[in-house]
């Protein structure tokens, strides 16, 4: 029977039943809602989060309340340290008292703990005292470090008239009443927070009458144009407190600042200068003032004299120096005595002007009237070079049809000029110019001269020279059997301290140099080291300057030309045989050839046109010298 009711139950389930056993049923039901993990646990058990103290002093001991606002985060028993140091006589929490155990484990035996069960935040009261120390007339309390993000303590006294000091925090609030004095302040939180009073010591200084002595030293520099005025005033408080001080000013004397460790302003009023103290000086305070005054530029000059008032005695001094040309002939003082520019001090004695006059106040003279007059004398100033040409080097080849080519090196040595300008022959084509070696392109003045840049050399002791080119063509008369023949050089703007000429001249003649600026002389070397040096024409004959020749193929280089040789082909080929792109000028080499003479000349003025004058005669023999 039972057999059958089970087949029956079977047959009478509808379609889509899967029967499978408990356990597969649980490990599938596992999976499809898994179990959420245990919490992680806190990293602390309780946190103390804020510490109020509010404390009464009274004899040698302060006594009050300390609130620690505790935040508690793990399930269960937690300890809560007490701050250390602290006399807790009472602990509550929520109104119910609460005990204090020792630290756990036997460490710290003195820390004590609250132990809380709930988690939350929870406040506990705790009625505490402290010791005041006491030393050298000065009282403290001392509350120890917390680990709180705040703490805050509010201390009262039962007295008036007192001096505090904190250590370890911010003193936020300070107020007095007739019968107890309160502060309230807020702690670092890592240094114990310090509370150190004591009575006022009355200081009767500020109100006793003010008295003191004052220096003033005045520097004068008596320009063409405007007066400059710099002193170095200084007072020494013997009685009382001095909050500002003031300087009797000439008329017409502007102040253009004063300046001081000690000065929070100034202010000019009445014909007086009031500098203001940052706080009353009571020992001594030192400042500077810079103004001008205009006067007169030269004969009878009156010298503005600033004084210190009420002062009882006043030192110092006064100097006077001429600014440009010029020097003091006579002087009339006043109330002042000559002195040695060191008397007065670093300020004056480190001026080197070569007419500078000195005097000091005169002793015990501190009321009578004071003045100073000089008697200037203006001189006009010598004007002087900027500029001038070391050395000028010309080589010259002629040709008996009357074509010249004229290669003119100067070394130059200037501190101010930009341009040098340079006034060719008429008629003269230029070929080619450089600038210590690097080609240039003249600028053309209205007249028709040449503008030449200048280096612009730094400002030193010793000015160095660099080197000028030009290179150009020119035409003068044919030569015929025998005559003589005129060659102009170049005319200057510079002067020239000396001159070397070298011409070539064509071998079927014989050449002599007329008597005039220039004669013959065996050949002279270059004084000039930058002329020997320049890359540009290479020369020859007598003269022998010539640079070194150009590299007679790549590998001349250096060792690595065979393994770059296509960059140094490149390079060989736009350097010297090839092209060059671009705006640069033309450099070309004087074609030296034939006999050669030199001549020389000094000393040629600015703006000189130098002519050398040549007599010629053709060989009769037909040869060459």
């Amino acid at each position: 029977m039972l057999a059958t009711a089970a087949s029956a139950q079977e047959l009478s389930r509808s379609p889509g039943w899967v029967v499978i056993p408990v356990d597969q049923y649980r490990t599938l039901r596992a999976q499809a809602f898994p179990i959420e993990g245990a919490p992680e646990q806190p990293p602390v058990e309780a946190t103390l989060t804020r510490v109020d103290y509010d404390l009464k002093v009274t004899g040698d001991l302060a006594a009050g309340g300390a609130s620690l606002t505790v935040d508690v985060l793990k399930e269960g028993w937690v300890r809560v340290p007490i701050p250390s140091g602290l006399l807790v006589r009472e602990a509550r929490l929520d109104g119910k008292l609460v005990s204090l155990v020792p630290g756990n484990d036997g460490k710290d035996g003195n820390q004590l703990s609250a132990v809380l069960s709930h988690p939350g935040r929870a406040v506990l009261l705790l009625d505490i005292a402290l010791p005041v120390a006491s030393a050298g007339g000065e009282e403290s309390i001392s509350l120890p470090a917390t680990a709180s993000g705040v703490t805050r303590a509010s201390v009262q006294l039962p007295r008036q008239g007192l001096d505090v000091k904190l250590t370890g925090g911010l003193l936020s609030e300070k107020s007095e009443s007739a019968t107890e004095s309160k502060w309230l302040a807020y702690a670092h939180g890592n240094a114990p927070l310090t509370f150190a009073w004591q009575q006022k010591k009355e200081d009767h200084r500020t109100s006793q009458p003010l008295r003191m002595r004052g220096s003033l030293t005045q520097l004068v520099g008596l320009g063409e144009d405007s007066t400059s005025i710099y002193a170095e005033a200084g007072v020494e408080v013997t009685q009382g407190a001095a909050s500002e001080v003031k300087i009797q000013l000439p008329a017409g004397v502007t102040i253009n600042q004063v300046s001081g460790a000690m000065v929070a302003d100034w202010e000019v009023k009445a014909g007086e200068l009031a500098a203001t103290f940052l706080e009353p000086v009571e020992q001594t305070a030192r400042f500077t003032i810079t103004g001008e005054t205009r006067t007169a530029r030269d004969g009878q000059i009156e010298i503005p004299l600033l004084r210190l008032l009420n002062v009882e005695r006043e030192t110092g001094g006064v100097a006077v120096e001429v600014m440009g040309a010029g020097e003091i002939k006579d002087r009339t003082p006043q109330g002042l005595e000559s002195a040695d520019a060191t008397d007065l001090g670093e300020m004056v004695s480190s001026h080197q002007s070569p007419s500078l006059e000195a005097f000091r106040l005169r002793s015990g003279d501190d009321k009578s009237p004071r003045s100073l007059t000089v008697n200037v004398a203006r001189y006009e100033q010598q004007a002087v070079l900027m500029a001038n040409v070391e050395e000028a080097r010309y080589h010259m080849l002629l040709s008996t049809d009357g074509k010249m080519l004229v290669l003119a090196r100067y070394a130059v040595r200037s501190n101010q000029r930009n341009f040098l300008k340079v006034t060719l022959p008429a008629g003269a084509l230029v070929w080619s110019a450089t600038l210590s070696g690097n080609p240039i392109r003249p600028g053309l003045a209205p007249d028709g001269s040449l503008l030449l840049p200048l280096a612009k050399a730094r400002s030193s002791a010793e000015t160095p020279e660099f080197a000028v080119e030009i290179l150009y063509l020119t035409r003068a008369a044919a030569w015929n059997e025998k005559g003589k023949a005129g060659l102009a050089l170049p005319a200057l703007d510079l002067p020239i301290s000396r001159t070397g000429v070298v011409v070539h001249y064509p071998p079927l003649f014989k050449v002599t140099a007329d008597p005039g600026l220039f004669h013959s002389k065996p050949y002279e070397a270059l004084s000039s080291a930058v002329l020997g040096t320049v890359l540009g024409a290479g020369v020859g004959g007598a003269a022998g300057e010539k640079p070194a020749p150009p590299p007679s193929s790549p590998a001349d280089f250096g060792a690595n030309g065979r393994s770059v040789s296509g960059l140094f082909d490149k390079f060989f080929k736009e350097s010297y045989y090839g092209k060059r792109t671009g705006m640069i000028p033309v450099k070309l080499s004087f074609p030296a050839f034939g006999p050669s003479l030199f001549l020389v000349s000094e000393l040629t003025s600015e703006g000189q046109t130098p002519t050398l004058g040549l007599s010629y005669e053709k060989n009769k023999k037909g040869g060459a010298r």
